[in-house]
């Protein structure tokens, strides 16, 4: 977005939502009418399968096709997402990472078919194409979750979409730095900071290495590479904390890379406000969150976002309905367009309050980079688990002073008396439901498009594309050759995991400080563990798993902390299993209970298949406790299923959820 001269009313962000889920055809609709609606740009989410490279009928995809997204499983569904949308008009944002380079190729793909059918030139079309991925592979192995194959090859994809995209499709950011996840992994602000720019360092310093990008072209990289930030309720530190990061990345691209052209040094960042911040007690207070946390990256003109998306006042509770999209629509727009925010200068300019806690960040963030880049940059900082084990000891603090009430969260630890919400009297109606035919539906498909496409040609173009992957061919073109001949998102995917393999990053566990609630309420559950323990004649066992392709690991892992706190010989093997892997591994181990953590709406199908599977092992006796974000209702179906204990965001004091874990196991065990 261009930005105006002093003298003019500054122009309103691009306004966006979240959205997407169940068919590129449902999708489609829904954006279709939020452009009608006033919105500015597009923001695709992708379910799960597709964000982690999987086909509608993998074993892994079960239970999560279309649920925190829309498939998108080859041309035929980015064909269908986009009918009726152009695309040379269009501003997209696609959150998508690991398989980043193939959705960009079928967008391409897309886009370059439109072109021919409205008579436009090829080359003129990719010189419209506006948008974003958001392509941030280092902080998928720090908390989201969605990566695929390990950090070298990781950062090559990245290397080879930037290089292609600044000659291809100039307009288009090929990489949004994000340090949104990590503020939900705990993440304080100067480690936000830190190790989002120890990000882009990275990535710009392998697109510098990789001689792709001639030096007098490095500057149009700079310029193309934008951040994707969260906004949480410290809403005057969130703000400095832009102020912040603006600073950083300009001293930073022109100290490091050289780059003069101060409009390519410009800190360029979208927003979404915090998601998991939002409270499943007393859902309508996130109305009041969502408003001040947007004021966090509005107020101040110098660190405005040029993007914003905000969530809807019920994630908490499940997928927002189309009039819920509305309304976080409207926040926007009212700010926007009926207040006087966009007539004046920046409204801190000067302020020595503002300037005191700019610099502090600034000099905290810039030790915390040092101190990665001693290990030898973020890269290192992944493998090694530095990064991930900082993050989780930083939101076991967090959580300490929630559980203990120094940090106030109004409905849930304080002010929690409260009137029936005439918001929630639907009940599970106030809720998107996704069609349980959806998964079904895209089975079908899938098969469908196998059988109709020239095998003869897919199986060519995924040879080409698995040879230029054993050279340092850039693989972009042939990517956008295999979107053209029909190959689909798992066929992708699986021939570069034959090249590259696959990671499982460090859980950040074992590495974390962690001591929640006074410590007199440990020690006394500590007790309960060794006693019970005591009676059944070894010590007690947890195993923490996360089924499914559910890559928020957050939960699991603070249940895990807190397990080992009270006593428990914890099993935690990360994310991504199939509930025949979290069987197998309980009934090896030996386990005294089995805690499940599913985030993306799929608990009615992947919970009750590990139940089912400890029955058919014997082991029956094992209680299962599961958490997330689970409806009412679909908590006594899971009751009723077999399943001991549903937990979720309200049950946020850990050691008395360990404590009732404790009597779960007594009780199974007829102690």
């Amino acid at each position: 977005m261009p930005y105006p001269t002093d003298r003019e009313r500054d122009r309103p962000w691009v306004i966006r939502t979240y959205a997407g889920h169940s068919s590129a055809e449902k999708s489609n609709a829904l954006y279709r009418r939020n452009l009608a609606k006033g919105q500015t740009g597009l923001s695709i989410a992708f379910d799960l399968p597709t964000q982690t490279g999987y086909d509608p009928d993998d074993e892994l995809a079960k239970g999560e096709v279309g649920k925190v997204g829309v498939p998108v499983s080859h041309i035929g569904d980015m064909r269908t997402l986009f009918e009726g949308i152009p695309m040379a008009e269009a501003n997209t944002s696609m959150t998508i990472n690991a398989p980043a380079m193939w959705l960009l190729a079928l967008y391409t793909a897309v886009a370059e078919e439109q072109a021919e059918a409205a008579g436009i030139d090829i080359e003129e079309m990719r010189s419209k194409l506006a948008g974003t991925t958001q392509n941030d592979i280092v902080k998928e192995y720090l908390s989201r979750g969605t990566y695929v194959f390990p950090p070298a090859p990781s950062l090559r994809l990245i290397t080879d979409m930037v290089a292609w995209s600044v000659t291809e499709i100039p307009k288009w950011n090929p990489i949004n730095i994000c340090s949104y996840h990590l503020q939900e992994a705990g993440a304080t602000p100067e480690q936000e900071l830190a190790y989002a720019l120890s990000t882009a360092i990275a990535v710009l310093d392998s697109v510098r290495d990789s001689g792709q990008v001639p030096p007098e072209k490095f500057g149009d990289v700079v310029g193309r590479i934008s951040f994707f930030v969260n906004a949480g309720l410290r809403f005057v530190e969130e703000m400095c904390k832009l102020r912040a990061l603006g600073r950083m990345w300009d001293r930073i691209t022109l100290e490091r890379y050289g780059v003069e052209n101060p409009k390519q040094r410009r800190l360029r960042y979208g927003v979404q406000v915090n998601s998991l911040g939002l409270t499943e007690a007393q859902p309508e207070n996130n109305v009041q969150r969502i408003v001040l946390e947007m004021l966090a990256v509005t107020l101040s003109k110098d660190a405005r976002a040029r993007a914003i998306q905000l969530p809807a006042w019920n994630e908490a509770l499940g997928l927002p309905r189309p009039w819920d999209q509305q309304w976080a629509l409207r926040m926007q727009q009212v700010l926007a367009y009926e207040t006087d925010l966009l007539e004046y200068e920046d409204l801190f300019e000067g302020s020595k309050v503002v300037e005191a806690k700019v610099a502090e960040l600034v000099e905290g963030a810039q030790a915390e980079i040092d101190r990665v880049q001693e290990m030898g940059g973020a890269v290192a900082a992944v493998e090694n688990g530095y990064m991930k084990g900082e993050l989780v000891s930083s939101l076991a603090e967090r959580r300490r002073r929630m559980e203990t009430g120094e940090a106030i969260v109004v409905g849930v630890n304080k002010f929690d008396t409260t009137e029936p919400s005439p918001l929630q009297a639907e009940g599970a109606a106030s809720i998107e439901t996704v069609d349980p035919e959806t998964e079904a539906a895209a089975i079908a498909a899938i098969k469908e498009w196998r059988s109709s496409r020239d095998n003869a040609a897919v199986e060519a173009a995924l040879n080409a594309l698995r040879d230029a992957a054993k050279t340092d061919e850039n693989l972009m073109q042939v990517s956008v050759d295999c979107a053209k001949a029909g190959v689909t998102t798992g066929e992708w995917a699986g021939a570069l995991r034959e090249v590259f393999g696959e990671f499982r990053a460090p859980t950040g566990v074992s590495a974390a400080v962690a001591s929640g609630e006074a410590a007199a309420e440990i020690a006394t559950v500590r007790e309960r563990v060794r006693a019970t323990g005591d009676e059944l004649g070894t010590r007690l066992r947890m195993l923490v798993g996360k089924p499914g392709l559910d890559g928020h690991s957050n939960g699991a892992e603070q249940v895990a902390v807190r397990a080992r706190d009270v006593g428990f010989e914890v099993v935690y093997q990360g994310i991504r299993l199939t509930p025949a892997q979290i069987v197998s591994a309980a009934v090896q181990e030996g386990v005294h209970v089995v805690g499940l953590s599913v985030l993306s709406g799929s608990h009615l199908e992947v919970v009750p298949a590990v139940v089912d599977g400890l029955r058919a092992a014997g082991a029956e006796d094992v209680p299962v406790v599961v958490g997330g974000i689970i409806p009412a209702d679909d908590a006594a179906t899971l009751k009723a299923k077999g399943i001991a204990a549903v937990f979720t965001p309200k049950d946020y004091r850990l050691t008395e959820m360990m404590d009732a874990i404790v009597t779960l196991v007594r009780e199974a065990n007829g102690l």
